[in-house]
């Protein structure tokens, strides 16, 4: 029961007014139950966010996945590898359309590409991202929003190539590995294996360009430590994949005759001279002939 003062207002203290609001309007001990529990089951991130772009489609973190399965039919898994190559950018909705579907477009395109959008939303919030700010939508354009400390892994590739270089640049050959072999295993992967759009091949040939590039640097760390075998292996995929570039069949040349092999050196320089000049009709660069020089002369 409340107390009465009778000489205050209305018959009530100050007091015991404000205690009757603050019984009024206390939140039940149920409710109060309910948002301690909710509060507590929200996970607490420690790692940072990891996107695989290449091989599988999938969001990591703290071992919770989000993969290809989670992502709304083929096109949800298209639409996020696009979204995340260009996040540095907000894309046009007929844009990403156009990736998604091609020039297959549904007829209520502009729906089901919201309805899209919407389900990787919803998805990425089973990774710690906000549903409401994952994928920001301003001015008819659409924009991948991740958190500073993302790991994304074509990216990844990149910076580690770029390392991997310049530590061949600097003859720091046993420093080159590590990275090298970073950019090399992830560029080995395929980005959206049986899509045939332009954008998705020419982000497969720029994953393959650091493959090769990587492969460069690894065969350059084996020619310095001596491991012939090893160096051969990666000039001669270097040279399956891009047969144009010198750098492979310079290092290979390097590799055969390391091991002694001069004879099959002399032969992959005759097969890269007769490529060169059957496909684009120029000689071998002169830092090439002047290895097979040095060949010849150790006769």
């Amino acid at each position: 029961m409340v107390a009465y003062a009778p000489c205050a207002p209305f018959g009530k203290t100050l007091a015991t007014r404000g205690a009757a609001r603050a019984i009024r309007y206390a939140p039940a001990p149920r409710a109060i139950l309910a948002r301690v529990v909710a509060k507590a089951s929200k996970p607490s991130w420690t790692s940072p966010l990891r996107l695989y772009l290449t091989g599988r489609v999938m969001a990591e973190r703290d071992g919770r996945v989000v993969d290809e399965k989670r992502l709304p039919g083929r096109q949800g898994p298209v639409a996020l590898v696009f979204l995340a190559l260009e996040r540095a950018r907000p894309v046009p909705i007929d844009e990403l359309a156009d990736a998604v579907w091609g020039e297959e477009l549904p007829r209520a395109w502009e729906t089901a590409l919201s309805a899209i959008v919407s389900k990787l939303r919803t998805a990425l919030s089973g990774v710690g991202l906000d549903a409401h700010r994952s994928i920001t939508t301003v001015s008819g354009r659409y924009q991948l929003t991740l958190p500073a400390n993302t790991w994304v892994d074509v990216e990844a590739a990149r910076v580690a190539l770029d390392e991997a270089e310049g530590r061949v640049r600097a003859s720091r050959f046993r420093d080159a590995w590590g990275p090298g072999n970073v950019a090399a295993s992830i560029a080995n992967r395929v980005l959206l294996a049986g899509v045939d759009a332009e954008w998705a091949e020419r982000a497969r040939q720029a994953l393959r360009s650091v493959r090769v590039r990587a492969l460069s640097c690894l065969a350059s760390a084996a020619l310095a430590n001596t491991e012939w075998p090893l160096a051969a292996q990666f000039a001669r995929t270097q040279v399956e994949l891009e047969p144009f570039r010198e750098t492979g069949w310079q290092q290979l040349l390097r590799a055969l005759a390391g091991a002694g092999n001069r004879a099959e050196a002399l032969r992959a320089y005759a097969e890269c001279r007769a490529l060169l000049a059957k496909e684009l009709g120029v000689p071998p660069s002169p830092e090439t002939e002047a290895i097979v020089k040095g060949l010849r002369a150790a006769r």
